[in-house]
């Protein structure tokens, strides 16, 4: 008998439903829902919601790429929005428009996506992605 496959490798993030462009739509990309949760935010911008809806998503990790640039033509331009996941080996974080990618760890770039992330109106305590 032949061992089983291996399990595909998967991406999880988190993509928050108040920062999508109204009449955007994200398709074509094999996103699984695995939890919708609904919070209030005490640290909203002045062009955010106090309310937000959160869609924690898994992907295959070959989606990595196709996700990422759907993401950026699917985001509000405005308010600080982003979009971050991780696969095994690196972590994404999608703005309007614009797309990082890193090795998992990697300080020195992070602090570089922290410092666009500050530019285009993320608060200090929402820079709070996993790598």
């Amino acid at each position: 008998m032949a061992p089983a496959p291996p399990a595909p490798r998967t991406l999880s993030g988190v993509l928050i439903a108040e920062s999508l462009c109204v009449g955007s739509e994200l398709s074509g990309v094999p996103l699984r829902v695995t939890s919708i949760q609904r919070i209030a935010v005490g640290d909203a911008t002045a062009d955010q919601p106090r309310h937000w809806t959160l869609l924690h998503f898994r992907a295959p990790d070959d989606a990595a790429g196709q996700l990422a640039e759907a993401l950026a033509s699917c985001l509000a331009p405005t308010g600080g929005w982003y979009v971050d996941y991780s696969t095994t080996t690196e972590t994404y974080v999608v703005f309007a428009d614009r797309v990082f990618r890193y090795a998992r760890g990697d300080a020195a770039t992070r602090a570089e996506v922290e410092a666009y992330a500050r530019s285009v109106g993320v608060p200090e305590t929402q820079l709070d992605w996993g790598d």
